[in-house]
């Protein structure tokens, strides 16, 4: 039996669900008063947005990571049932059964993926037209977020279809079996950090990796995100000291 209603608890704690758009929820957003600034004012579960110490994104700055030996990231993705969401925030593919990764602090079962313009992560502060989060949790309700930056360049085969149907309109409808290993570039050298959510609640202890090789979208698809999201990135937080290493 394919567990949607599981699926949609660990969106809605990892904050990338059409659950979010209930009226429960305190609006929140990328400008204004309910902009990232003021994410810890909406609301005291919130608060850790303010005062969390590792907090994501982050800038990457090359010439202070530490190189780190083996731990390649393996995935076992596989085809899944999916649905397509706009939850108001951004366009989220939520996956029924979509595999696993096993990453340096375990193995964790792909739960969704969803997309930001520009970048939030930026690396030698440049940031990059789009990225992909592709969300995942582990039974102890642990996550682990995998980052594919995008340059523009040539049309992205593997969302062709899902980016030529974007939902302008709040919503989730099915689409066909996605298989997330289509979305990963050939090579996975990566920066590993931990952080935390992207959005509120900000919450903290999320495993990080933003893989160095970037794919490539399309100018068309690009603007096919940002007429209905011109901007859902927040800004960069400090590091607080934390260590961030590569893998080759």
């Amino acid at each position: 039996m394919i567990r949607w209603k599981a699926i949609a608890a660990v969106s809605l704690f990892s904050a990338c669900t059409w659950a979010q758009a209930a009226d429960s929820v305190p609006h929140w957003g990328y400008e204004g008063h309910g902009g990232a600034d003021h994410w810890s004012e909406l609301d005291k579960a919130f608060e850790v947005c303010k005062i969390g110490k590792t907090q994501s994104p982050i800038d990457i700055v090359t010439a202070q990571v530490e190189s780190v030996a083996g731990a390649p990231i393996k995935p076992a993705y596989k085809s899944s049932p999916a649905k397509l969401a706009n939850n108001g925030h951004t366009i989220v593919v939520h996956l029924a059964d979509g595999g696993s990764v096993t990453v340096p602090s375990g193995t964790y079962k792909a739960v969704q993926f969803h997309f930001h313009a520009p970048s939030e992560e930026k690396i030698d502060g440049k940031s990059f037209p789009m990225v992909a989060h592709i969300v995942h949790s582990n039974d102890a309700g642990k996550l682990a977020v995998i980052a594919v930056l995008f340059n523009e360049g040539a049309e992205n085969a593997a969302l062709k279809e899902i980016f030529a149907a974007l939902p302008a309109k709040e919503g989730e409808q099915p689409i066909k079996p996605f298989d997330t290993t289509a979305l990963l570039p050939a090579t996975l050298p990566y920066f590993a950090f931990e952080g935390s959510l992207t959005t509120p609640p900000c919450s903290e202890g999320v495993a990080w990796q933003v893989l160095k090789t970037p794919s490539t979208m399309s100018a068309a698809q690009i603007e096919a995100f940002r007429k209905i999201f011109p901007m859902n990135a927040r800004p960069v937080q400090p590091l607080n000291g934390r260590k961030v290493t590569v893998t080759q």
